[in-house]
């Protein structure tokens, strides 16, 4: 029984992984600027589902903001177009540190969880061995 739960909660720790280093990608480049005639940086979203019957959750996509990103009216910028604008990734960096904490914090709880299952685990082998 404790193993079904450690397996099930590693499937939750391998997409709360993906979820954090999407996140990490998106924050880190919410600045980033290209020339108008360029894409945008495209924000990383990871879709996840539930497994059939206890077998957890997994990845089953993903999904990006689109390359349009946002112009911005910046003539001074060595990449700003004839207008004087220059293209950033349109990435809410509220939105991005709100799923940062949730990410982390459902990574720690399924951490949490196979520490559990495993300690469990343990202490019914020595009730065995006993």
């Amino acid at each position: 029984m404790s193993t079904d739960a450690i397996a099930i909660a590693g499937t939750a720790l391998t997409v709360h992984r993906k979820w954090l280093d999407a996140i990490s990608d998106n924050i880190a480049n919410v600045n980033t600027v290209h020339a108008t005639s360029e894409a945008a940086f495209q924000a990383r979203y990871v879709i996840a589902h539930e497994g059939q019957g206890t077998s957890g959750v997994y990845l089953t996509g993903g999904a990006f903001s689109p390359a349009e990103g946002r112009l911005v009216y910046e003539p001074t910028h060595p990449l700003a177009d004839a207008e004087g604008y220059v293209r950033y990734p349109d990435i809410d960096l509220a939105s991005q540190m709100g799923q940062l904490i949730m990410a982390q914090r459902g990574y720690e709880a399924n951490a949490a969880v196979v520490d559990r299952a495993k300690s469990t685990y343990e202490a019914a082998l020595q009730i065995g061995r006993s």
